[in-house]
């Protein structure tokens, strides 16, 4: 096999190499510098400071799920927004032409107008929710 084809997986499968490596030496620095008293205070749990109260296996209100789901809706957002970014920036700085599969030449004003309408969709369903009650805890 050609070498030329592997060189831009070697930095890949290094950064990999690194990180486990490093992930190993903080278990073994842990499990060697760690405390060595185990009692019943010692093992508890605890977040913050605070003792745990109540069972950890409790029920969740329907509206953390709504607000997750929200959250992940307008975090996968930027999943669409990223490449989109790119190939603007390369049509507002060059003056390209973007093809499309039906010939069209998509310029940065069409460019500009799609992402428009994608994020009214993305404010409108915000509104909603908000509408809706769904960033309420009561």
């Amino acid at each position: 096999m050609d070498q030329s084809v592997l060189e831009p997986y070697a930095l890949i499968g290094a950064t990999i190499l690194v990180v486990l490596l490093t992930a190993a030496a903080m278990l073994v620095v842990a499990h060697a510098i760690g405390p060595r008293r185990r009692g019943a205070t010692k093992d508890s749990a605890y977040e913050s400071g605070v003792p745990v109260i109540g069972d950890a296996r409790g029920r969740f209100s329907v509206r953390f799920y709504v607000v997750a789901m929200l959250f992940l809706l307008f975090d996968v957002e930027v999943v669409f927004l990223w490449p989109w970014a790119r190939v603007f920036h390369h049509a507002a700085t060059t003056g390209a032409q973007i093809p499309t599969e039906d010939g069209f030449a998509a310029g940065k004003g069409f460019l500009l107008m799609g992402m428009a309408i994608f994020f009214v969709i993305l404010v409108y369903g915000l509104l909603y929710e908000w509408k809706k009650g769904a960033f309420e805890w009561d």
